[in-house]
């Protein structure tokens, strides 16, 4: 009997394949070939398809060896029907159907009809299971923790629900990091699990809620400060851009400040690979925000630094922003109003397309000159020549033309200007 029904199908298969030649040679015959013939085609491949479906597989996979990736979580059997969740988890369809079913069934599960709210919990709930599976094998083996350490970085990158769900427990973080925290090998000496592991915690910073409970885990910031120093240039520009994300909390800027945190994104912004030092300035200036990081920036050196890139023509723009914060501190002047340094600014003025750097700089010019007169003769010297601040007092932004004028008032105020006219 089975025969019989195996020899039919076979025969009606090829009937389909024949049928399905003829349509595609009339479809390359004819130029203007109408939709039914598309239609027919793809008729007869669903019926082939359906066809497929039903035929026995013959693989004996109840023999077989097969890999853990073929079965399912939850019933660890090879999976019949498998299903994709948002986490990217494959399940078997009765299985986690069924697991679905029994929450719905919680009365502390249920929300009101219709809510999304409701889906939310269902996935949330499997994806937690899924965690505390990966979770488990950073506690393993060195192979299973950079396989966990693999999936975690492509989760919490790929899918906010993990992003959330990793900071419902305060110690999640602390087993996330445990491979790096606990081992007695150096940090550096697995350079791809650490590169994976910091650029969780980068992911994990993201989320609003999250920047606290991260920051404030007491392994978080010192293996941070380490990777900005040791690691591929991926983990050092991560794990500068995860002191970026989290600086964003005011109290973080506290907490971030006192870490010995400052010194290593100064490093990286002076001999970093320009990605790295993108991420460095953009750390520096979040922290720069706060007078008192600002106040340490300034006694490491931090203008010293930032003006060596800006005169070398690397990321000027990024590094004017940091300036103006920098020269808002009174110990800042002595090392940014140099003869060479005015020029360059004023020069920049000249010739950038962009108002924010023009703002900028007449702000730092202004900052450096309002209590220094022998600073603000260098700039007058220089305005007779070029008439760089009266052209931008009458053609620049609001705060630039402002802050020009207040400028140049100041040098009518302080000194004689019958002897020459600010325009040309």
């Amino acid at each position: 009997m089975a025969e019989k029904k195996e020899l039919a199908a076979a025969g009606e298969e090829m009937e389909l394949k024949k049928e399905l030649q003829k349509v595609v040679e009339m479809i390359l015959e004819e130029d203007d070939y109408g939709i039914e013939m598309t239609i027919e085609a793809i008729r007869i491949l669903s019926c082939s398809a359906e066809l497929k479906l039903k035929k026995p597989t013959g693989l004996g996979m109840d023999g077989m060896n097969l890999p853990e990736k073929f079965k399912c979580p939850l019933s660890g059997e090879i999976m019949g029907d498998p299903v994709i969740l948002s986490s990217g988890q494959t399940y078997d369809r009765p299985y986690i159907q069924k697991w679905l079913n029994d929450v719905v069934q919680r009365p502390w599960n249920r929300t009101p009809k219709g809510s999304s709210g409701h889906i939310w919990s269902l996935v949330t709930k499997a994806d937690r299971i899924y965690l505390n599976s990966l979770l488990a094998k950073l506690r393993s083996s060195l192979s299973d923790q950079k396989e966990a350490a693999k999936e975690l970085r492509r989760l919490t990158k790929t899918t906010p629900s993990y992003r959330e769900i990793f900071c419902e427990r305060t110690n999640t973080i602390s087993i996330l990091l445990s491979p790096l925290s606990e081992s007695e090998r150096n940090i550096e000496s697995e350079p791809d699990l650490q590169e994976d592991l910091i650029t969780i915690v980068l992911n994990l910073s993201i989320p609003e809620n999250n920047k606290k409970l991260v920051a404030e885990n007491p392994i978080v910031l010192p293996l941070l400060i380490e990777s900005m120093k040791f690691g591929t240039l991926e983990t050092r520009r991560n794990a500068a851009a995860a002191i970026f994300t989290l600086s964003a909390l005011d109290s973080n800027k506290v907490l971030i400040g006192n870490s010995g945190a400052l010194l290593p994104l100064l490093e990286l912004l002076h001999e970093g690979h320009p990605l790295a030092m993108k991420d460095a300035a953009s750390a520096i200036f979040c922290l720069c925000f706060r007078t008192d990081n600002n106040a340490k920036f300034n006694q490491l050196g931090a203008v010293k630094v930032v003006l060596e890139n800006i005169n070398d023509g690397i990321l000027v723009d990024e590094l004017l922003d940091i300036l103006v914060l920098l020269s808002a501190d009174h110990n800042a002047i002595d090392e940014i109003g140099d003869l060479d340094t005015l020029l360059n600014l004023l020069k920049i003025i000249r010739h950038s397309s962009l108002e924010r750097t023009k703002e900028n700089c007449v702000e730092i010019l202004y900052n450096v000159c309002k209590k220094n007169l022998t600073l603000l003769m260098v700039i007058r010297v220089e305005e007779i020549k070029r008439h760089t601040l009266a052209e931008l007092a009458e053609t620049g932004t609001s705060r630039a033309r402002r802050k020009a004028s207040r400028i140049l008032r100041k040098i009518n105020k302080s000194f004689s200007t019958n002897a020459y006219n600010w325009r040309k």
